[in-house]
C-alpha cells in the first residue's frame, strides 16, 4: 500500500532529493511545512500537497486528516536545521509515524537515548539517511577491510573542501549551537562512514577547530585518520582552483585514492526503499558519529607532534 508523507523542511537544499524519493517509491505526500514559501519545487512532484508556513497550522492539518478523514500519517521527512531535528522528530513520533532525519539526526549524543526511549513508547522508528553507507565505492572498501587481515591497520586520509561564501555564518550553519560547528555540520556523514568500516573510537584527537576549518586524528579499531574540513576557498589547492571548481574531496586508504565523487543522485532513493522494506539505519547506527562530532566540538586543541594531516602544513596552518 501507498505510503502517506510529510515533508518539514521543504524549502530546503536537500528536500529536493526527499522529495524525489518518495515520489520514486509511489508514496503520498499529504501535508509540506516550511518558514519560507519560496518551494515551487513541490510542483514537479507533488502539486496537490498542502503547504504550511506555520507549524501549528501544519500540526492541525495532520490532526484533522486523522480525526476527520481517517487519514494517518505514516513518515515524516524532516529537512530542517540540525538543531531543529530533536524536536521534528518527537513531533512525528508522537503523531504515530515514523520519522526520517537527514544528518546529523540530532547534535548531542544524549538525544540518542532520548529518541529510543520515545521510540519504544510508540512503537515508532527513527531512520538517519546515512547515504555513504550505499555508496557502491564505500561499499567495496569495506569489504575490502572486512576481508582483509584482521590486525591490520590502514592509513587513511579525508580531506573535505567545500568553499561557503560569506552567507554561510550569518546563517544557522554558523551558529555551534544550532549547527554543531563545522565538523558536525559538512563532516559528520564522514566520521559515519570511518566507522562504519573501521570499527570503533580508539582516540579523538583535535588539531585544529575554528569557525571555517577543522583538522584532528581519529584512530580506529582498524586504521588512523588524519582529516581535514573547511569551507575557506583560500585552503582550495590551487590546480583544483583553476578549473574554476569551489569543492575539493579526497580519501586516501594506505595511499591509494578511494573514488567516490559520482554515484550519489539516487542513494536517497535508495535509503526510502530500504526503510520501506523494513531496513534503513536508525539510531544506533548513527550513534557513533554524533558522539564524534560532540568530542570533536568540546575537545581541547592538542598540539601538532605527530599524525597530523599534510595539508596543516602546506596552508601553513599549524599553531
Amino acid at each position: 500500500m501507498n505510503k502517506n508523507f510529510a515533508v518539514i523542511g521543504v524549502g530546503g537544499y536537500i528536500a529536493p532529493r526527499h522529495l524525489k524519493a518518495i515520489k520514486d517509491t509511489n508514496n503520498n505526500l499529504i501535508a509540506a511545512l516550511d518558514k519560507f514559501d519560496s518551494v515551487g519545487i513541490m510542483d514537479s512532484y507533488f502539486p496537490d500537497a498542502h503547504f504550511f508556513v506555520e507549524f501549528e497550522r501544519f500540526d492541525r492539518h495532520i490532526e484533522k486528516l486523522k480525526r476527520k478523514k481517517n487519514i494517518s500519517l505514516d513518515y515524516v521527512s524532516i529537512c530542517t536545521p540540525n538543531y531543529l531535528h530533536d524536536a521534528h522528530i518527537r513531533m512525528a513520533l508522537r503523531n504515530g509515524a515514523h520519522a526520517i532525519c537527514e544528518k546529523p539526526i540530532v547534535i548531542n549524543p544524549w538525544n540518542v537515548d532520548q529518541l529510543i526511549e520515545i521510540e519504544r513508547e510508540s512503537n515508532t522508528k527513527v531512520y538517519s539517511i546515512l547515504q555513504l553507507r550505499i555508496h557502491e565505492s564505500i561499499i567495496a572498501l569495506k569489504k575490502k577491510v572486512d576481508n582483509g587481515p584482521k590486525d591490520k591497520i590502514y592509513d587513511v586520509d579525508l580531506t573535505y573542501l567545500t568553499s561557503r561564501g560569506n552567507w554561510y555564518q550569518t546563517s544557522w550553519k554558523g551558529d555551534v549551537s544550532k549547527s554543531g560547528g563545522i565538523a558536525t555540520n559538512i563532516g559528520v556523514h564522514f566520521y559515519d562512514m570511518l566507522s562504519w568500516i573501521f570499527g570503533n573510537v580508539k582516540q579523538n584527537i583535535v588539531h585544529k577547530h575554528t569557525q571555517d576549518t577543522a583538522a584532528g586524528y581519529l584512530e580506529f579499531e582498524k586504521a588512523r585518520v588524519r582529516w581535514f574540513l573547511s569551507i575557506d576557498y583560500d585552503n582550495i589547492p590551487e590546480n583544483v582552483k583553476v578549473q574554476g571548481k569551489r569543492t575539493y574531496r579526497s580519501i586516501t586508504v594506505d595511499g591509494e585514492e578511494i573514488e567516490f565523487s559520482g554515484g550519489f543522485t539516487e542513494l536517497h532513493t535508495k535509503s526510502y526503499e530500504a526503510i520501506l522494506k523494513g531496513g534503513g539505519h536508525g539510531l544506533e547506527d548513527a550513534r557513533q558519529s554524533i558522539q564524534i562530532v560532540h568530542d570533536i566540538r568540546n575537545t581541547e586543541i592538542s598540539p601538532m607532534l605527530e599524525d597530523y594531516h599534510p595539508m596543516l602544513k602546506s596552508k601553513q596552518l599549524i599553531n
